[in-house]
């Protein structure tokens, strides 16, 4: 059984031939799929699962969206961004330090009318529990969206998604996605299990040790299989996950992260974003370079967007060309 659906993305998302830049790793063909442009508040992958959450939101009268994110969370502006154009109100809980000039992903919060709350990244979830009882008891109807809208719901968003994918009639041997919350990477592999795909679904840790997304991935695909009336069941080791690229850990932009956003911008005109898409870009160019993809494949890299956090601190200054 499918879950309730309210259809907002440009959808289906353009899936492109990366030519200059496979050339330029001398590595398989490279394809890129387009979810930088669903559309909603410049675009990106929640776009796709905020489909569900709204539906799911309307279903039980939910009048305000509460969400939860980093400063520069591309989730939290296509939220905010969703309840601007549906009339509901929305209350973001940002970790981080308030900056004085408004920036990337932020200053679109602001420009959607999302009242933001600030708290540290330790006192989280705890600050949102506030938020939410406050919410609930004046009366605004409120809605939880976890981190990510990485739930049961929002995967759907990319069960959806691979279904999309073979629709196109593309083949492919890999796909490769940056996994972080886990629910992106988790609708692939609900579809490509449910579809008895044979490629092979990648995801480049952002923040997390393999052996944790794993488990967090394995969990939302079964959770959702059981939601749909699906049998199978999939174990962690089943997902396959590098948490090699790491580097100095969350939101942090690294060397490797800079010339993955150089390369694609001038090799194929492409935008990436400094937190996620970046990084498993860094991860797709170095398995690359190292020989780990066989030539004669097909890699698409699923493009989830992001690119406003170029424009905000302090990646602006570290991605100013060299003097």
């Amino acid at each position: 059984m499918m879950l309730p659906r309210v259809r907002i993305a440009h959808l289906p998302t353009k899936i492109e031939t990366l030519e200059r830049l496979s050339a330029k790793l001398g590595g398989p063909v490279i394809l890129c799929k387009r979810d930088d442009q669903t559309g909603l508040g410049m675009g990106g992958n929640k776009t796709r699962k905020l489909e569900y959450v709204l539906a799911d939101a309307q279903s039980h009268g939910s009048k305000t969206l509460i969400t939860v994110g980093s400063i520069q969370s591309n989730h939290c502006r296509q939220t905010a961004a969703l309840a601007a154009r549906y009339g509901m109100g929305c209350i973001l809980v940002l970790s981080g330090t308030k900056p004085e000039i408004a920036g990337g992903n932020l200053l679109l919060d602001q420009l959607f009318g999302a009242e933001i709350v600030w708290t540290t990244r330790e006192e989280r979830d705890e600050t949102l529990k506030k938020v939410f009882e406050q919410a609930w008891d004046s009366g605004r109807r409120p809605l939880l969206v976890p981190l990510g809208a990485s739930n049961v719901v929002g995967t759907m968003g990319y069960f959806t998604a691979f279904e999309e994918y073979l629709d196109q009639g593309v083949p492919v041997d890999w796909m490769v996605v940056a996994s972080s919350s886990g629910g992106t990477q988790a609708g692939l592999v609900l579809g490509a299990k449910k579809h008895d795909w044979r490629g092979r679904i990648l995801g480049i840790s952002i923040d997390h040790p393999a052996a944790e997304l794993q488990k967090t991935v394995s969990g939302l695909v079964n959770d959702a299989a059981d939601r749909i009336g699906e049998p199978f069941r999939v174990q962690p080791e089943e997902i396959l996950v590098n948490a090699d690229y790491l580097g100095g850990g969350y939101a942090v932009m690294g060397e490797p992260e800079i010339e993955a956003i150089r390369l694609f911008a001038r090799e194929e005109g492409l935008l990436l974003d400094p937190v996620y898409t970046a990084r498993a870009a860094a991860g797709l160019i170095d398995l690359t370079r190292r020989g780990f993809f066989d030539r004669s494949q097909t890699v698409l890299f699923w493009h989830t967007g992001g690119s406003p956090a170029l424009f905000a601190e302090p990646y602006q200054s570290q991605l100013q060309p060299a003097e």
